[in-house]
């Protein structure tokens, strides 16, 4: 089974009279919100500044194709102030009651414009524009000093005002692809994490998952699942927020192949205990085919990080080529039976 690309794709492109989003968009967290009747989209953006400034953008739809933005500016970014000042990136909303919690990925300082040639130095220590500020380099923790990539949490009830609450990763560890269970399981919050570990007994960044009694207080976390068809043999990570139904709760996940090609997988986990994953897909789900997912920044990406199911139809939002905002559907109830039916893990 595939997920079928919508003919019109790329659903959203950079804005060309916006300097903060001229140069991508990218990665958005979409729900659809009942008490206003539409899709609402937070994207990825950032312009053609040498700092590479990543903030966060809105559009909303009323038929989850069309998205027109929300004004000229971005409603949410960074602040100098504070250690996601040089960037917020790769959002996911979740509502749990009525409250939407973003989690996102930020760095202390802009990561530079990593697709250009004379960047590659800095993909795993990415540039930092201290400026006149050089000079406290040293002082810095070590977090912010090698500008590791850290999940935070914010809420929001309008989408447009939003309080930042606080850190869910541990600093010193690369960790993002976060995002949170929509309910708690047997009277937890349930954290999705994607953390580079150094020991942890796997081969490859791979999907983990920790609970807690507080949303800023997650025990340790625990492998959920890790990559093993030849499409994610580099690493994988989580995609989007998990979706109850009643075969199990099901959650899209990234994989990466060893020529770095982006491809989308899916799983069910059990409903009373979400450690246990009760079917994964063997094969993959979408892959990078047209145009704008083989060529843009990132050549070869599609990049699930927004999922909604209106209608018995499951639209999924995704990252083209680091560059555009692409979308794929398919009969929900079809996809949980072939996951339920073909693709039971077994023991």
């Amino acid at each position: 089974m595939k997920l079928t690309k919508y003919a019109g794709n790329p659903i959203l492109t950079p804005d060309p009279s916006l300097a903060w989003e001229e140069r991508c968009v990218l990665n958005p967290a979409v729900v659809y919100e009942e008490s206003l009747g539409k899709f609402v989209m937070l994207y990825r953006a950032a312009g053609n500044d040498k700092r590479h400034q990543i903030r966060l953008g809105l559009a909303t739809s009323e038929d989850g194709i069309r998205f027109t933005r929300a004004g000229k500016e971005p409603v949410f970014e960074g602040s100098h102030c504070e250690p996601d000042g040089g960037c917020v990136e790769d959002p996911r909303l979740t509502k749990i009651g009525d409250t939407y919690f973003l989690t996102y990925a930020a760095r202390a300082f802009a990561p530079g414009q990593y697709w250009l040639e004379e960047w590659v130095e800095g993909v795993s220590r990415p540039p930092m524009y201290l400026e006149a500020e050089d000079v406290y380099t040293d002082a810095l923790p070590a977090f912010a000093k090698e500008n590791i990539t850290v999940s935070y949490l914010a809420a929001t009830k309008d989408f447009r005002r939003y309080k930042k609450l606080g850190r869910l990763t541990e600093p010193c560890v690369d960790d993002r692809d976060v995002f949170l269970f929509p309910e708690k399981v047997n009277g937890q919050y349930v954290l999705v994490t994607r953390p580079k570990f150094k020991d942890a007994g796997v081969k490859m960044p791979s999907v983990w998952i920790a609970f807690g009694d507080d949303l800023l207080g997650f025990g340790k976390p625990e492998l959920l699942f890790t990559g093993e068809q030849w499409w994610e043999t580099q690493r994988i990570g989580g995609g989007t927020p998990p979706i109850r139904t009643e075969k199990g709760w099901f959650m899209l996940y990234h994989g990466v192949d060893d020529k770095g090609v982006y491809r989308v997988g899916a799983v069910l986990l059990d409903l009373a205990d979400p450690r246990r994953v009760i079917a994964r897909t063997k094969d993959w789900l979408m892959q990078p085919e047209e145009p704008y997912e083989t060529s843009g920044l990132y050549n070869g990406c599609v990049f699930p990080t927004g999922a909604v199911v209106r209608g018995g139809t499951l639209y999924v939002y995704y990252g083209c080529a680091d560059q555009y905002i692409g979308l794929a559907t398919c009969d929900f109830a079809q996809l949980i039976d072939y996951l339920a039916d073909e693709c039971a893990c077994k023991g």
